[in-house]
């Protein structure tokens, strides 16, 4: 299934429930009431878009994941889904940003694995491993390892992957999203070369974090 409609089908049904309590609201002439729901059902629509995006497509380009702000960058050990030595890039979502994600490398979807977990707010570090998450390990044609983690945050409460072990998928591609605030995360090989600092606002699909080696 494609996921390129204006709008994500995720949140169709919330729309629409909105959009119907705001009718019911402005038939009984209840007007706060009616410009509340009109207000909120309009944020729903934002949050749910899904626009089109586009990179410049250089060689060994890894572009973000996630619209938002970079909150951190470090060298990490990592002993879980994947092992080794990573570059992790930690990107907050927060309610007003775009929360489609996708690729931030292109090669074949060779792990994917979701994890129950907290709801902690999701600008904390401790998110990254108490949260509810989902692991999506992209391979490269050349064998390096791209990681790339959806982590639900306080308000976030569902995490929607849509693509699967075995896929291959293109940079850029939609995988999935996240409800309501959250955290992605990308861990990168050691010697990859990241050119955003912390504080840098970013958009999925379109801004590059670094080139691979």
């Amino acid at each position: 299934m494609k996921h390129n409609s204006i709008i994500a089908h995720e949140g169709i049904p919330f729309i629409l429930l909105s959009l119907v309590f705001t009718i019911l609201a402005a038939f009984f002439c209840v007007v706060w009431l009616t410009v509340l729901l009109a207000v909120l059902t309009v944020f729903i629509v934002c949050f749910f878009r899904n626009p089109e995006r586009s990179y410049q497509p250089k060689d060994k380009l890894v572009i973000s994941p996630a619209d938002g702000k970079i909150l951190k960058i470090e060298d990490v050990s990592v002993d879980g889904t994947i092992a080794g030595r990573f570059k992790k890039i930690s990107i907050f979502m927060n309610v007003f940003n775009v929360h489609v994600n996708r690729a931030p490398y292109g090669g074949k979807i060779e792990k994917i694995g979701y994890h129950k977990g907290k709801f902690l707010s999701a600008n904390l570090d401790k998110a990254s491993v108490e949260n509810e998450r989902n692991e999506v390990l992209i391979r490269a044609e050349d064998g390096r390892a791209i990681w790339v983690v959806q982590i639900a945050g306080l308000i976030a409460r569902r995490i929607v992957c849509w693509t699967n072990e075995g896929a291959d998928i293109q940079k850029g591609e939609r995988f999935g999203l996240i409800r309501f605030g959250s955290r992605v995360e990308v861990f990168l090989p050691p010697d990859s070369k990241v050119i955003v600092q912390p504080g840098d606002k970013v958009r999925a699909g379109q801004t590059p974090l670094g080139y691979l080696s």
